[in-house]
């Protein structure tokens, strides 16, 4: 009976899980690595949460306790960076961050005692890099994707630099965040215990705004300030590695510096290179073959395969090999025109740009729309619908094209959106 419970309250976590654009596939690993983090208890009780933030009163009615032992457990899961909260307008809010970018990483980002790190990390790996379910439901599906790729700035040329907006350099988020933190990358840290990792530096992956604020303080990552937050993307450039970061332009809320070895985001562009995992930047790099020596230094850097070399067809020269772009996998982030010393290589703006939502809520929209959740975000616990964070929902939805406008209205079928949207083209 009570192998029974436990799997049933882990069960009600995995289907409030599910409730997110981007959830986790419910196989016995999953639970398993549930039960490394929480108890059936707390497990029990976060299914029954809200997917927008809420405050402490909420939680209180929701589970039926009162305010200090609701306060008092809410405040613990936090500390474990299970939940996230935030400060708005003094009052304190909470949200439950889905898996990835979510607590799944959260719990590698630091060294601790409290969990076996090694079993956890064994756990995902075969979560992750065995079964692959998670990662194809994560970052395959729809248009919308979880992350994006930022250009390696110090390779632009001052006519490239023109076409960068700011939202597209990850200096600027670090010059505008309200706060950063720093912490063991997730990645290299899972890789670490499997004995798999490589020698780029760990301690680098970052996080910003209220995330990084809620993560400083319970200690999970440092905080740093501007100028350290500047030299750690120039030890990424240093170290040739990839700044994947929220896919949202502002408010941006971590930027991971990923090697190919390593970093899900980037494995999985290589292996679903077909299903576009990852946003790339709006740039390309061109080949110029007149110049190219076929040293193979661009293919031996790209993070995802996506040089290769073949052969010139020079009947003077036939073991001549030149640099080969598969355009449908690069993800533009310059980091081959970096390593080219025949300036063979350079970067050149896509003939289409690269859309990216304006902020979270705009992200949520669009993934839970092109992924049938949609629904989830409206009729959230029996949110009324004054409430603000339906407003904001509600307002994304208006501005939509069309297509998303009727999609998102099949998914709630509800006469009340169907005639604001009426309304708005009226």
């Amino acid at each position: 009976m009570a192998h029974h419970t436990i799997k049933k309250g882990y069960t009600h976590l995995a289907d409030r899980i599910n409730k997110f654009p981007q959830g986790a596939t419910p196989t016995k690993l999953l639970f398993k690595i549930l039960e490394i983090l929480m108890s059936e208890k707390e497990a029990s009780l976060i299914s029954l949460l809200p997917i927008k933030p809420f405050d402490a009163k909420k939680a209180s009615r929701i589970w039926k306790l009162n305010y200090t032992e609701t306060r008092k457990m809410l405040d613990q899961l936090a500390g474990r960076a299970i939940l996230v909260d935030m400060q708005l307008n003094g009052d304190t809010f909470y949200a439950l961050p889905p898996p990835m970018a979510g607590f799944f990483e959260f719990s590698l980002m630091r060294v601790r005692k409290d969990i076996d790190q090694k079993i956890l990390s064994e756990l995902f790996y075969q979560y992750m890099n065995v079964e692959e379910d998670f990662i194809k439901e994560l970052f395959g599906p729809g248009v919308t994707k979880l992350g994006r790729t930022f250009v390696h700035e110090p390779i632009l040329t001052s006519q490239n630099a023109l076409h960068v907006l700011d939202y597209e350099r990850a200096s600027e988020v670090i010059e505008t965040a309200s706060a950063m933190a720093v912490g063991t990358c997730y990645c290299r840290h899972k890789m670490y215990h499997m004995g798999k990792a490589c020698d780029a530096p760990m301690n680098i992956c970052m996080t910003f705004n209220t995330t990084g604020a809620s993560l400083i303080k319970h200690n999970i990552a440092r905080k740093v300030d501007k100028k350290e937050g500047h030299d750690l993307l120039q030890q990424a450039y240093d170290h040739n590695l990839v700044q994947f970061g929220e896919n949202v332009r502002e408010s941006v809320n971590f930027i991971c510096n990923c090697c190919g070895c390593c970093c899900e985001a980037m494995i999985a562009a290589r292996k679903l290179a077909i299903m576009h995992p990852v946003h790339t930047t709006n740039f390309i790099p061109e080949v110029n073959e007149t110049n190219c020596n076929g040293c193979a230094k661009c293919v031996d850097i790209c993070p995802v395969e996506a040089m290769s070399l073949v052969s010139t067809n020079d009947p003077h020269k036939p073991k001549r090999k030149k640099a080969l772009l598969n355009d449908e996998t690069c993800l533009g982030c310059g980091l081959c025109v970096k390593v080219c010393n025949k300036n063979s290589l350079h970067l050149k703006s896509r003939a289409q740009r690269v859309i990216t939502p304006l902020n979270g809520t705009h992200k949520a929209v669009l993934m839970a729309i092109e992924r049938g959740k949609l629904q989830n975000l409206i009729f959230d616990n029996q949110v009324l619908w004054s409430h603000r964070a339906l407003a904001a929902v509600l307002g994304v939805i208006l501005k939509l094209p069309p297509i998303k406008q009727v999609l998102a209205s099949n998914q709630v079928k509800s006469r009340y959106l169907e005639r604001l949207i009426s309304h708005r083209d009226n």
